[in-house]
């Protein structure tokens, strides 16, 4: 891979790689936000006090209620989707996105540019609105981010750089899927009591919702069970949008980069995220949910924070990773 082209600067690496993260944090929180609105619907009126947990999906519940403190629907939708205060709010990861790709130009080609920018133009103008029509806001940004990876798989060579751009992206999918199931399996339900109700399952419905994979379950498993969701977000090989299936093609995307054969490794990052994907490869969810769910989450976003803190110190300018050290997934 290498022999057909020079490495990328470390510079070049670390902006095309989170900027397959913003993207794909951007639509993460446009799909929550859409998803929940369209849940509350469902459920009855003494529900309605599970906008907050949505924030926990980003880790940002202390920012948030310092500036805003009642967790109402209008304050987590300015929080989540415009406030630039929140460095994970779909304005502020649109614009670092965009900032990263401008950096980049002679990188990336001409249409994912064009298509940024109007990622870009899109928000903007929406965040001048009041927020009035949310779902078609969160649909419209949803199907933006998804043109945005359409166009560079298919106007991208897929090389060094479009590696760098599926490892943010799948790293930054993984994370997302791991702290909504957390998110839910924990503070999502108000009482035990409603566990095995009708409104535990729509609420499960809506995490299935939340990664696009309702009908894909379905179709594996048919009636919503808890522990059959997990399995299908956690340990499934095939869904894109399952943790095994997102952190396998990081470990194909990291090998491509470096050229280190499949099995081996050449530097921290490749070991980590190898062990991490022989766990999930060879892992059972009756196991894991015997054990504790929220201890295996923790476990696991610790491993994939602890993999990025080490993709940053192993491929990227130490300088410039430590200057933009904020930008680590939260």
């Amino acid at each position: 891979m290498r022999a057909a082209s020079q490495p990328l600067l470390s510079r070049v690496a670390d902006s095309i790689y989170w900027m397959g993260r913003y993207i794909e944090r951007a639509e993460n929180v446009a799909r929550f936000l859409g998803v929940n609105q369209n849940l509350m619907l469902d459920l009855p009126r003494e529900y309605g006090g599970q906008w907050e947990p949505i924030v926990d999906t980003s880790g940002d519940r202390a920012i948030f209620h310092e500036h805003y403190g009642a967790g109402t629907e209008e304050n987590v939708v300015q929080f989540l989707a415009f406030d630039l205060r929140n460095r994970n709010s779909i304005c502020s990861c649109v614009l670092a996105a965009r900032e990263n790709a401008r950096s980049v130009r002679e990188t990336i080609s001409s249409e994912m540019w064009e298509q940024i920018n109007s990622l870009y133009l899109l928000v903007m103008e929406e965040s001048r609105k009041p927020v009035e029509v949310l779902p078609e806001f969160c649909h419209q940004v949803r199907m933006a981010c998804h043109l945005f990876q359409g166009v560079t798989d298919v106007t991208m060579s897929h090389n060094e750089a479009w590696h760098f751009i599926r490892l943010g992206t799948t790293l930054e999918r993984a994370d997302k899927t791991t702290r909504m199931l957390d998110v839910k399996y924990f503070i999502l339900l108000p009482a035990v009591a409603d566990v095995g109700t009708p409104y535990d399952d729509i609420q499960w419905a809506a995490v299935l919702k939340s990664v696009s994979g309702f009908e894909m379950y379905r179709k594996r498993y048919g009636r919503i069970s808890p522990e059959r969701i997990v399995e299908f977000l956690l340990l499934d090989g095939e869904f894109p949008r399952a943790v095994r299936h997102c952190i396998g093609l990081a470990d194909q995307s990291l090998h491509a980069i470096t050229g280190t054969p499949a099995g081996a490794f050449s530097c921290v990052s490749e070991q980590r995220i190898g062990l991490l994907r022989s766990e999930l490869d060879y892992a059972q969810s009756e196991a894991v949910i015997k054990s504790g769910l929220h201890e295996f989450f923790d476990a696991l976003e610790a491993k994939m924070n602890r993999i990025d803190e080490c993709i940053l110190g192993d491929f990227f300018v130490q300088s410039f990773a430590t200057a933009q050290g904020s930008r680590t997934a939260p």
